[in-house]
């Protein structure tokens, strides 16, 4: 038996009995679908093929030790061999392993790659650094380990040699039971070999057992240090995804190639540059939702028209009670003309789609506190918006504009699930060049107008971001005001660190029905009561 506290005896010990088992080479037990799991991820995951190639060319077991990282990271619940189990010169690997998953980030990690083989996948890649230190500390701690399970080979046959040279010997005695002395001989030099052999087989062991002892620190910091920065990498892209409002089920369903695309585009540009923004924009825009006042009904201040049955006032409901007036209550309310208390408050979110206008002339590049540009505050808030639309079931509509030639319009149906690639485009688009205010808000009205004459749709919201101030047309400005008189459309303004263009009297005034200026562009809250009322 090893003295307690002796970890190259105990070493030792799993060296003799691992050369005499089915001498696995990883760690992580694992089932036929599994690995079936990681032989298709690493066959779609470039990364990954290039890293066991790299390994693989300096370090002979390097495909082996990745398996096992992939494997501890996807399966629910990974579970390890027993050392006496493993092939000697992957017992370096088992220490690794074990390591990793006893490592307190190793449950953090696991909350993101669990089941999901593209994250598992990011977690291998990395921890690629800590798996190099790994094989390059267990390397000659691994090959002592092999010489040593080829000792250990040895003396099982120079044992059976014995075994052999006994039953001869048992086959040539006489009556008497006498061995012929060639065959006691015989006897005698086998077991003289198996015992040398097996000297030479208990001291490899011994020295492979102490070069893993040596090693073991080295090794289980690298793997520390390694689950550590997976954890960070992977918690990283989650947050990435969510932010853009790509969900968890989403992810899971999309195409490992794709999925690989959409997180190095995000990662990369400027695009990598606005996550936060937007993610603060979409929280706060969820709890501007939360604290909405559409169903209040504030301090009343008369009566009006419309169809909200929660304001009918009295004398219109007295209709219901008289069978032939019953109809024309039908009709009053399909016609939106029923009598309403009115009250004073923010007025009821809209029915038709939300429109966000993003200027991207060369000027939204200016940049504001904390290195924001213009353009990134107005799409990051654009993107909220169609988050709003979203959960309102309202179409959605991105108008990017510049000069009177460049426009972008980019739909999103209230009925369709929005594209993650196009909302990217749509972020992503630049169209640089000057500003004009008619192009985009006419095809805004025309979409508008496309929508009331084929839906019967009206109350649509238009947001218009801008860090410009143009002129319009009378003529173009007196057909604006007759749309949204029958359309009752409203349009909310936010001059984008252009604070002549909130100015009272100015073009952008005229135009809006609310108007703010956004000077601050790491404050999202500037634009909160726009998500209260749209």
């Amino acid at each position: 038996m090893d003295p307690p506290g002796d970890p190259a005896g105990a070493a030792a010990t799993w060296l003799v009995r691992a050369a005499g088992t089915g001498r696995h080479t990883t760690a992580v037990v694992a089932d036929h679908v599994d690995r079936l799991t990681w032989r298709d991820t690493y066959e779609q995951a470039a990364g990954l093929r290039e890293l066991a190639e790299e390994l693989s060319a300096r370090h002979a077991h390097a495909a082996d030790l990745l398996a096992d990282a992939f494997l501890a990271a996807y399966l629910a619940v990974p579970r390890l061999r027993a050392p006496a189990e493993m092939d000697p010169s992957r017992l370096p690997h088992h220490e690794a392993v074990t390591a990793l998953t006893q490592s307190p980030e190793f449950t953090a990690l696991r909350r993101g790659t669990a089941g999901d083989p593209y994250a598992a996948a990011l977690a291998v890649l990395a921890q690629s650094a800590a798996l190099r230190r790994i094989l390059e500390r267990a390397e000659e701690a691994g090959a002592r380990a092999e010489r040593a399970g080829a000792a250990r080979r040895d003396a099982e046959r120079a044992a059976a040699a014995v075994g052999d040279a006994l039953r001869r010997a048992a086959d040539g005695a006489d009556e008497e039971g006498t061995v012929p002395p060639a065959a006691a001989d015989a006897v005698r030099r086998a077991i003289t070999a198996a015992e040398a052999v097996e000297s030479a087989a208990r001291r490899a062991a011994e020295d492979a057992a102490l070069a893993l002892s040596v090693a073991a620190p080295g090794i289980r910091a690298a793997a520390r240090s390694g689950v550590a920065k997976a954890a960070g990498a992977v918690r990283e892209e989650a947050d990435l995804m969510r932010a853009w409002g790509v969900g968890g089920g989403e992810l899971e369903r999309m195409p490992f190639d794709r999925r690989a695309r959409l997180a190095e585009r995000l990662r990369t540009g400027r695009l990598a540059e606005w996550a936060r923004l937007i993610g603060r924009f979409r929280r706060m825009a969820a709890g501007e939702r939360a604290r909405r006042t559409e169903s209040e009904s504030g301090e009343l201040v008369g009566v009006t028209l419309g169809d909200d049955l929660s304001r009918v006032v009295p004398a219109e409901l007295a209709h219901l009670g008289l069978p032939a007036l019953r109809a024309v209550f039908a009709a009053r309310y399909a016609a939106g003309e029923l009598m309403l208390y009115d009250t004073r408050g923010e007025r009821p979110a809209g029915r038709g789609a939300v429109i966000a206008c993003v200027d991207t002339s060369h000027s939204m590049y200016a940049e504001g506190p904390g290195g924001v540009t213009r353009e990134a505050w107005s799409k990051a808030c654009a993107l909220a918006l169609l988050d709003q639309a979203r959960e309102a079931g309202r179409d959605f509509v991105g108008i990017l504009f510049s000069a009177a030639d460049r426009l972008r319009v980019f739909r999103f149906p209230a009925g369709e699930s929005a594209d993650i690639d196009r909302v990217v485009d749509f972020a992503e688009t630049f169209l640089g060049g000057g500003t004009s205010y008619q192009r985009p808000l006419t095809e805004a009205r025309a979409l508008l107008e496309a929508e009331f004459d084929d839906e019967a749709r009206a109350r649509g919201d238009i947001v218009m971001l801008t860090d410009d101030e143009c002129d319009v047309t009378e003529e173009w400005m007196r057909a604006w005001q007759q749309a949204r008189q029958r359309l009752g459309f409203r349009v909310f303004g936010v001059a984008v660190g252009a604070a002549p263009a909130a100015e009272r009297g100015s073009v952008l005034d005229a135009l809006c029905d609310n108007l703010r200026c956004v000077e601050d562009f790491t404050d999202v809250h500037a634009a909160a009561d726009l998500f209260r009322v749209i």
